[in-house]
């Protein structure tokens, strides 16, 4: 995985303090924590449903001293903004190429030194979704890593990290569980939110 701003040492520090001095004046409330037997997990980053859930899951991300890597689509990561979009953990995701992202993904944290919470939107796009898109299921059932259930919810502003989920290989029932959880976050655009 490449070098972050969550693992760059002054800028981290400095941009932690302004991160929880933000939320707190803005009202948001950040809870849980990252357990210590999880230094690699999959995040579901749900509901995706506005532009603004980057910046705030950043900002969540220094509060709870997160090293996060999150998924966007290739046009963002465009000159002149591309290495400031990695600098912020992106990774860079063609929906028009059929490569096995999923595969190298499970690679990638396999690989991975450290701590490494790969964060994945299951929706797949901020626009209204039917279905969720079972990507982040595969990438932690192969890298044998679990699921942390990370929220943002704009209705009560409250982000953070829910339980720690393990597949079970039964992705119905899995699926059922997890969405059960999700069920009472509103997103910033609710309306656009997937089931």
């Amino acid at each position: 995985m490449h070098r972050t701003i969550f693992t760059t040492p002054v800028v981290n520090t400095l941009l932690r303090g302004l991160s929880l001095a933000f939320l707190k004046l803005t009202g948001w409330k950040v809870e849980g924590s990252l357990p210590p037997d999880c230094p690699k997990c999959v995040l579901i980053a749900a509901p995706h449903t506005s532009n603004w859930d980057l910046p705030y899951t950043l900002m969540v991300g220094f509060a709870l001293r997160l090293n996060l890597y999150w998924m966007g689509k290739e046009s963002i990561f465009r000159p002149p903004f591309g290495g400031v979009m990695r600098w912020l953990g992106g990774i860079s995701v063609d929906r028009e190429k059929s490569t096995n992202l999923v595969a190298a993904s499970v690679e990638a944290l396999r690989a991975a030194d450290g701590t490494v919470q790969l964060t994945v939107p299951p929706e797949g796009t901020r626009s209204k979704t039917r279905y969720w898109k079972t990507g982040f299921y595969h990438i932690a059932q192969g890298a044998q890593v679990p699921i942390v259930m990370a929220y943002m919810d704009y209705a009560r502003k409250v982000s953070g990290l829910g339980p720690v989920f393990h597949p079970t290989g039964d992705i119905e029932r899995d699926m059922e569980t997890i969405k059960a959880f999700y069920a009472p976050f509103k997103g910033k655009n609710p309306d656009q939110s997937g089931s």
